[in-house]
């Protein structure tokens, strides 16, 4: 008789990009961000459409799940943090701690309540600090079975950053301890709040003008745009120690007691007041994103330094949203007291829900059990939905699109010819991918060799600012051959020079340090997605091609044929292929194409 799956719900929301995801018998069957299917980016609300997809998919009811976690302890936050930090900064932080209450009182403080509501569950809810959850996510999906584990972000419910260790060994002693850690890994150190690297990231960030929780990322790719003239006023902003712990100076920062996040003496110390948003950008913006990326690099390598003291393990695992710092990944990675690290895709908030899931799931389990599973490694993050060719067909017919519909073959060597030169092309297949990144089923593709692509994608396609770099897939056996790169990055998390000799070759993916932020690519992962760049060096001789996020500034990366259908009608993308369907806009009739103004002003700029 056949055993009954297990099947595990995680849950992440109320706070930014919610997310679901469920597991049978521990390993990952669906997962996605909520933003995907309402269409409001970094979307905070109950993820209710994505685990309606997620029961979907398995083909079960919520009654048939077995165990339902969420990311975090939300009256630890509530009861412990906030109250003390309002009691702490009074009266200062009155206005406020009465938003954080309206919040608080209206759906966070009934979470448990809420949870079981939304999902009419009757079970339990079990709940995992918020960085066990990014641990966990970290360290169950890294293919190790013996790792240093390090999380860093803006805040949990105390803890800002964390080492931990994963294995069967006593870190101390080095003597194997048959699994006497309850979830396969435990945490050893913690910075707690107000102190965050996180944080001063973003107090950065909405410095130079930029939104908080959502812009991070363009701070690190307007870095190499500047000199380091700020670092030594960036690190007046804490106390750093040899072992990575640190202190920020509070008198520069208002997130504690106030609804911003700096206010004067920052822009004293700085010398000029917090850039307007959308204002011009300045060098001494440029300046001042490159001293907050240097400190944090410097900050990142002291922590993984201790951690490789305190866990003497030879591989790291990173999670938490500052792992998303993939020029400080690369860093980590060429600093060579490591063999390898493993670094979460869904490194942020979104992959919490991975991270309880994956934490019940070992805790349920035998040492032998666990270990097995530890070892089992995330090689790709295509969970989402998908669609077939008629369902595209389907959507294509009711909107009177013109359309050519091509076998495999043809159309892999269709796409890899139109590739070359300066056609852009909207990319739809398979499963949609989990965390921020797309990596070949919801991507904007362009050739890598072409100068003009970089400004064509960044104004006409995504509508974005001008400064921001697009990054490369590589075929992964070709990868050390352009890039400064020994191993496979299949996330885009990782951040390595482009050879000397190579960057005339593929200016398009080579950012103005000499960098890139470099996808590689093997046909397990994803065959099509290899197969078209393969075809795509076989004409040419060049194995890269430009992969960014399909959507438009502001918007969530597409999931549906019709998000794709709109995003491309609405920007100068000249293809678009959906599954085995091609869609060329030169033959779009005039009333078809949509106006890309209105189209836009649905989604808040980012």
């Amino acid at each position: 008789m056949m055993q009954k799956p297990i099947y595990i719900l995680g849950i992440s929301c109320y706070y930014h990009d919610s997310a679901a995801v469920l597991l049978k018998d521990g390993e990952i069957i669906f997962a996605a961000q909520e933003e995907r299917f309402t269409r409001k980016k970094h979307d905070q609300s109950f993820p209710k459409n994505t685990i309606k997809h997620a029961l979907g998919f398995a083909g079960i009811t919520i009654d048939e799940v077995d165990a339902v976690g969420f990311y975090e302890k939300p009256f630890t936050k509530f009861f412990d943090r906030i109250l003390r930090t309002f009691f702490k900064t009074w009266p200062r932080g009155y206005v406020q701690y009465l938003k954080a209450m309206q919040a608080w009182m209206k759906e966070k403080l009934w979470i448990p309540q809420q949870l079981k509501k939304e999902l009419k569950y009757q079970g339990d809810v079990s709940y995992v600090q918020h960085h066990e959850s990014h641990a966990a996510s970290a360290f169950f999906c890294s293919g190790f079975d013996d790792a240093a584990i390090v999380t860093v972000d803006g805040v949990g419910e105390w803890a800002t950053a964390t080492i931990g260790y994963g294995g069967a060994r006593n870190p101390e002693s080095g003597i194997r301890n048959s699994g006497s850690t309850s979830s396969g890994f435990r945490l050893l150190k913690e910075i707690h709040y107000p102190h965050s690297l996180g944080l001063l990231y973003s107090a950065i960030t909405y410095y130079l003008g930029f939104r908080v929780n959502s812009a991070e990322y363009k701070v690190m790719g307007l870095a190499p745009y500047g000199e380091p003239k700020y670092v030594d006023q960036i690190k007046e902003l804490m106390d750093i120690k040899d072992d990575g712990s640190f202190r920020l100076k509070m008198k520069y920062f208002s997130y504690e007691h106030g609804l911003r996040m700096t206010g004067r003496r920052l822009e004293k110390l700085l010398g000029q007041k917090r850039r307007n948003p959308e204002a011009e950008l300045e060098q001494f913006h440029k300046d001042v994103a490159r001293s907050v990326q240097e400190v944090t690099e410097e900050v990142m390598l002291k922590i993984v330094r201790h951690a490789k003291e305190l866990t003497g393990s030879d591989y790291l695992c990173l999670a938490g949203g500052v792992a998303l710092n993939c020029v400080a990944n690369g860093k980590i990675l060429r600093l060579g007291i490591f063999k390898d690290i493993f670094v979460q895709p869904a490194s942020g908030d979104a992959g919490g829900a991975l991270g309880v899931a994956k934490a019940i799931w070992h805790r349920s389990c035998t040492y032998n059990v666990r270990t097995m599973y530890s070892q089992q490694k995330m090689s790709h993050a295509s969970f989402g939905p998908s669609f077939t060719n008629d369902q595209i067909e389907s959507t294509l017919e009711a909107k009177n699109i013109p359309f050519q519909k091509l076998s495999d073959d043809d159309l892999i060597q269709t796409v890899a010819s139109l590739l070359e030169g300066i056609n852009v092309i909207g990319w739809f297949q398979g499963r949609m991918e989990y965390g921020p990144r797309a990596l070949g089923n919801r991507s904007i593709i362009a050739d890598a060799r072409n100068k003009e692509n970089w400004q064509k994608v960044n104004l006409k396609i995504k509508f974005r600012e001008s400064f921001r770099p697009f990054a490369p897939t590589a075929l992964e056996e070709r990868v050390s051959d352009y890039f400064d790169l020994d191993r496979p990055s299949p996330f885009m998390l990782l951040v390595a020079d482009v050879h000397p000799d190579k960057r005339d070759e593929i200016p398009a993916v080579t950012h103005v340090d000499g960098s890139a932020r470099i996808q590689t690519i093997n046909r397990e992962q994803n065959p099509k997605y290899y197969d078209l760049i393969k075809a795509f060096e076989e004409k040419t001789g060049c194995p890269v091609i430009i992969n960014t996020s399909f959507n438009v500034r502001g918007e969530p990366i597409v999931c549906t044929p019709e998000d794709a259908l709109n995003c491309f009608l609405n920007t100068h993308m000249d293809y678009l292929v959906m599954g085995n369907c091609l869609i060329k806009k030169s033959e779009m009739p005039e009333e078809i194409i949509l106006k890309s103004k209105e189209y836009l002003e649905k989604f808040e700029l980012d």
